[in-house]
């Protein structure tokens, strides 16, 4: 059940990093992509052509709106936040077919494709347009 103010998100968030960093990776990045499977989803929320005014971390969690796109946000600040050793190549990308997938450890693990599921597989297409964790920890850390 997701939380429903800021505050228990805010806590819930903090757990997941602690609990996460503890885990060897495959079991480190299921935990957070099924955690951010849980938040409630609207469409339409975030669009690529708005990168530079994208909510931080902290922001994404206040707002309480997730699309496909916000939620691989949300995957993609985890990961860089927590510092893994074993979790070192993250990139969110948009993928020809559109979709927002969370590309770990080069393309080892894929995430935001299902909540239940993590993709091992090599994709078939191209991205369009990405955000690595080395950018993301430039920024927030």
């Amino acid at each position: 059940m997701w939380h429903r103010n800021f505050s228990d998100r805010l806590e819930a968030w903090s757990q997941l990093k602690r609990n996460a960093t503890d885990l060897d990776a495959l079991a480190a990045v299921s935990l957070i992509n099924c955690w951010w499977q849980q938040t409630p989803w609207k469409p339409y929320y975030l669009h690529w052509e708005d990168l530079d005014s994208w909510p931080d971390p902290w922001q994404l969690l206040n707002d309480n709106i997730y699309c496909e796109l916000a939620r691989g946000l949300g995957i993609l600040y985890t990961i860089s936040m927590i510092n893994h050793p074993d979790l070192t190549s993250a990139e969110l990308v948009l993928t020809e077919s559109d979709r927002n997938l969370v590309l770990v450890n080069k393309s080892k693990y894929i995430l935001n494709w299902d909540g239940e599921v993590l993709v091992n597989t090599r994709l078939p297409e191209k991205n369009k347009k990405s955000l690595t964790q080395e950018e993301v920890t430039q920024k927030y850390n």
